[in-house]
């Protein structure tokens, strides 16, 4: 998985020869089925990727509304929920294959079930899946995890209508890393 060191599309003139020497049975000999490049949502790099490699791809969407979205992920002003949405639906994908769509939870801010309801409604007609990941706690930051209770209930949400949707396990909150940090 190609994430959290930065947006890998922002290079992906390097990326691809990387990923290359990654899939080539004389390189790592990976599947490609078992690399995934995470992005923000650079729309156009993702056409770009699809035509260059058969990988997997994760979004981070984390909101429900453009202006939610706007108010944590700076690259909405350049390309906005509802561009995101349609590349993703663009997305070239072989049958078997869904985009994973990441979905930080914030305590408040994006984790009630009406958002629940507007994402399952925004990822209509794209073969997804959600993965949601508990915001972890930054003592610089009035930010917070929702409860285990309410991420759990936004994942039955999902489930209960057919859609395949998982709960990252926690890691890094000894040294305030990972998601959101």
């Amino acid at each position: 998985v190609l994430m959290g060191m930065g947006e890998p599309l922002h290079n992906l003139k390097a990326l691809v020869p990387a990923l290359d020497i990654c899939l080539d049975d004389r390189g790592l000999n990976f599947s490609h089925r078992r690399i995934t490049v995470s992005t923000v949502g650079l729309v156009p790099k993702m056409a770009e990727l699809a035509a260059a490699l058969p990988v997997n791809l994760a979004i981070s969407l984390n909101a429900t509304t453009e202006e939610q979205r706007r108010a944590i992920m700076p690259i909405t002003r350049k390309h906005s929920l509802q561009d995101l949405l349609d590349g993703a639906r663009a997305f070239p994908l072989p049958p078997g294959k869904r985009i994973t769509f990441e979905y930080v939870m914030f305590r408040g801010f994006n984790d009630t079930m009406e958002d629940a309801a507007r994402l399952y409604q925004l990822l209509d007609g794209i073969k997804a899946k959600v993965n949601l990941i508990p915001y972890n706690e930054n003592p610089h930051r009035d930010l917070r995890p929702p409860p285990p209770e309410r991420v759990k209930e936004f994942q039955d949400y999902f489930v209960r209508r057919g859609m395949n949707c998982t709960i990252r396990t926690t890691r890094g909150l000894d040294i305030s890393a990972a998601c959101g940090q």
